[in-house]
């Protein structure tokens, strides 16, 4: 198989259906959202230290999962079953890790500035293109088929980014910044 179509050439792509659909629509930019977000898990699994290789494994399992979601979303008539029964778990697996994390974090009783060490730093940085990825999700699923278990999915993942960042900051000892309104 070749890399390259040609296809692109003229603006265009393939979906998952066979069906062309132009670079700029919806459902495309959705997916190469999904996209953007597996790269940036990978440059946080490449820059995390030794310390944290539970939370590297987490990330290379959640970049599978996006492979699984890019590939759902690349097919515009599909919303199926076995992409349900993948996710559903998943995300109790995320609310699991969650709550062992937090356990371990001092409360928070004010929001605080993404940032810290560069692997928290950069796990902020992915929480928000989760975010962006969610909220274009939605906006696809007003016009078109979309799992809603994506969307699920996404928001647990968003919320398990920010415990993660909060909690290789702690281990790495990078104070949070706190945010006071002025």
């Amino acid at each position: 198989m070749k890399i390259y179509t040609k296809t692109g050439d003229k603006g265009l792509t393939v979906l998952g259906n066979g069906k062309k659909a132009t670079k700029s629509s919806l459902r495309v930019q959705v997916y190469g959202n999904i996209d953007e977000l597996n790269s940036t898990i990978g440059v946080i699994v490449s820059t995390t230290s030794n310390k944290q290789e539970a939370i590297s494994k987490e990330l290379i399992e959640i970049q599978k999962d996006l492979f699984e979601i890019g590939a759902s979303l690349s097919d515009s008539k599909k919303a199926d079953k076995d992409l349900t029964d993948y996710l559903k778990p998943r995300v109790l697996d995320f609310e699991k890790i969650i709550d062992l994390l937090s356990r371990e974090l001092p409360n928070l009783n004010h929001f605080i500035l993404p940032g810290g060490g560069r692997s928290g730093s950069l796990l902020h940085l992915v929480r928000t293109i989760c975010r962006r990825v969610e909220r274009k999700i939605v906006e696809l699923d007003k016009n078109e088929t979309v799992n809603k278990q994506i969307i699920v999915y996404l928001n647990r993942l968003s919320d398990l980014l920010f415990i993660m960042a909060r909690s290789v900051n702690l281990k790495e000892k990078k104070k949070e910044i706190v945010w006071f309104k002025k």
